[in-house]
């Protein structure tokens, strides 16, 4: 009896408005960063260890539809600035990196995204630029199968 009557309640709320919906929650924060980088075109070419600090912009983002789950996660450095610990020159460190997930909250299919974009910039003639890229992606179907699966990443210095 009992049962019966918490399956009708749940009928119930699954029924009414705004019940059974998509739930979307957001999350924006700002997380410190220290760490120290290596800019191989840095210091005209010698390449040098640069301290950065500064706040890393997080937005991370959970949708739920049904039996389906929505993952967003983008990370941006605001106001990162670094100092090469040869030279003294002066990088700013700016780009994003973004990670989507796509999955069934039962077990598959899922698909899973990460794309990072990040540089160091310096300000002067002898700084140099560094670009590191990475794009990785795998897409597993709906018998568990993995239908996709790369990872690519580079490092470039100008």
């Amino acid at each position: 009896m009992r049962h019966k009557w918490l399956t009708g309640l749940l009928c119930f709320f699954l029924t009414v408005p705004g019940f059974g919906q998509a739930v979307t929650s957001t999350q924006v924060f700002h997380v410190p960063i220290s760490l120290s980088v290596f800019v191989p075109c840095a210091a005209g070419g010698a390449g040098e260890l640069i301290d950065v600090s500064g706040p890393l912009h997080v937005v991370l983002s959970t949708t739920i539809n049904g039996n389906n789950i929505r993952v967003t996660q983008s990370f941006n450095p605001q106001g990162v600035v670094g100092t090469g610990q040869t030279t003294g020159d002066t990088y700013h460190g700016t780009g994003i990196t973004r990670l989507d997930v796509t999955a069934s909250v039962n077990a598959f299919p899922t698909e899973f995204t990460f794309v990072n974009n990040f540089y160091m910039i310096g300000t002067t003639s002898t700084g140099g630029k560094l670009l590191i890229h990475e794009t990785a992606h795998f897409t597993v179907d709906a018998n568990g199968a993995t239908t996709v699966n790369f990872d690519k990443p580079s490092v470039t210095c100008h």
